[in-house]
């Protein structure tokens, strides 16, 4: 079913670039426009990874890194992936100091997950499982690949509609004219940033459940959840995603500055409501530890890592 809404995704975002290149330069405009979108899609279905990744300068770590934090937080990543039945992605780190992390790659087999720092450093370790097991579910469920696409083609019909604007303005035969151009760059935009909104809120709901039932216990991922959107409304900043705005909902809590409140235009579904699905989802379940973890609890019933 997944393969169908990534065919489905890619078609509507691929018809979306035609009608911009129709619109900048008429049926010759609409066809470069295919061939551009085709290449696209291939370049970033095999480089889906890389190039988030080289987005936010992440790199990847091991469990012999020198940093002993870093290598509990690669200890249990790879024991999350055990209890979800996943092949080892690849676990990488962001130096940034917002809390936050995401999940890109084409399939399971070629996935990567990503914590910033300040995830690490702001979060129990118990909280931290919750995020990552987050971002496991989305690799499970096929989610990446789709998100990945989705930024690509936003970032690039906006990049698009500008380009008409600003070179192809005064070109009155153009289709729609001027009035067309600048209905264009105002409108292709917003209709693929509803698109990312769309399949960002529907999935996150997804993957709050299955990487509940990951790691074994909802009320620390809900904590999770709480504590990395105050520390965005604090003013914590990741200046790489502010200038790249088309992966945002590729990260468990929009990462922007000023996007924390539920409305129309918001990435993600407001965080009061996942939480709120999550403390359900934990009055009905067992709590259990991952596999390959026996860390004890401690009395207020977070598991504490090295840094906390």
């Amino acid at each position: 079913m997944n393969h169908f809404k990534t065919f489905i995704l890619i078609a509507a975002m691929t018809a979306l670039f035609m009608v911009i290149g129709f619109m900048i330069g008429g049926p010759a405009g609409m066809g470069l426009a295919f061939v551009f979108a085709a290449g696209m899609n291939l370049f970033t279905y095999w480089n889906a990874d890389s190039i988030v990744l080289r987005t936010y300068h992440a790199r990847e770590v091991e469990t012999d890194d020198p940093n002993p934090q870093v290598r509990q937080y690669v200890a249990d990543v790879e024991a999350l992936a055990l209890n979800a039945d996943l092949p080892r992605p690849r676990i990488c780190i962001i130096d940034n100091d917002q809390p936050n992390a995401f999940a890109t790659g084409r399939d399971p087999a070629h996935a990567a997950v990503c914590a910033t720092t300040g995830l690490l450093t702001m979060l129990t370790r118990e909280e931290i499982r919750g995020v990552m097991a987050h971002e496991l579910a989305h690799v499970k469920n096929r989610d990446t690949l789709t998100m990945t696409i989705t930024a690509t083609f936003a970032g690039a019909i906006g990049a698009l509609a500008n380009f008409g604007m600003f070179f192809g303005g005064q070109d009155r035969d153009r289709p729609g004219g001027m009035i067309g151009t600048i209905a264009l760059a105002i409108l292709a935009p917003l209709a693929a940033a509803l698109v990312q909104m769309a399949i960002s809120r529907s999935r996150e709901y997804e993957a709050d459940r299955v990487g509940a039932e990951i790691a074994g216990d909802p009320q620390a991922l809900a904590r999770a959840l709480q504590k990395i959107e105050g520390m965005g409304k604090a003013g914590v900043v990741n200046h790489d995603a502010e200038r790249n705005p088309a992966t945002a909902h590729m990260f468990i809590i929009n990462p922007l500055s000023g996007q924390g409140a539920d409305n129309l235009f918001s990435t993600h579904p407001a965080t009061a409501n996942r939480v709120e699905a999550l403390m359900s989802l934990a009055a009905s379940m067992p709590r259990r530890t991952s596999r390959g973890s026996a860390v004890p609890l401690t009395d207020d019933g977070a598991q504490r890592g090295p840094w906390n």
